[in-house]
């Protein structure tokens, strides 16, 4: 079994992961959803997000995108990072199963001028 966390805006995938509103978090067997919740996005601080998913048993995250930084400390706790998916979540629910989800480059494209590292184009 592998749990997947999707970055999720309504029911769309969000373009960044550390600023969505919500993931859903699947549980895929066999390539059937044997789970699916939806959970609130627990907060945006440097290096809590890969700790908080990990500990609640997520292998891989799914997301439009998220910054170079934020990418390491992921893969750094051993869960992997598929970026470049945008639609639907039920889609991309779907292309998980199939096996069919191509990942791609990050949709965070702008200049990261921050010097953190960070992706800071939601910024307000």
């Amino acid at each position: 079994m592998i749990r997947i966390a999707i970055s999720t805006d309504g029911n769309q995938v969000s373009p960044h992961f550390g600023r969505c509103a919500t993931y859903t978090i699947i549980d895929l067997e066999d390539g059937k959803v044997i789970a699916q919740e939806v959970i609130e996005n627990p907060g945006h601080e440097p290096g809590f997000l890969p700790q908080y998913l990990r500990k609640g048993g997520v292998n891989a995250i799914v997301a439009g995108g998220m910054g170079p930084r934020a990418q390491n400390l992921f893969q750094e706790v051993g869960i992997d990072v598929y970026l470049g998916a945008e639609g639907p979540i039920d889609e991309v629910i779907k292309k998980l199963q199939k096996g069919t989800l191509i990942a791609g480059e990050s949709t965070c494209t702008h200049e990261q001028d921050s010097g953190n590292g960070d992706c800071d184009h939601h910024h307000d």
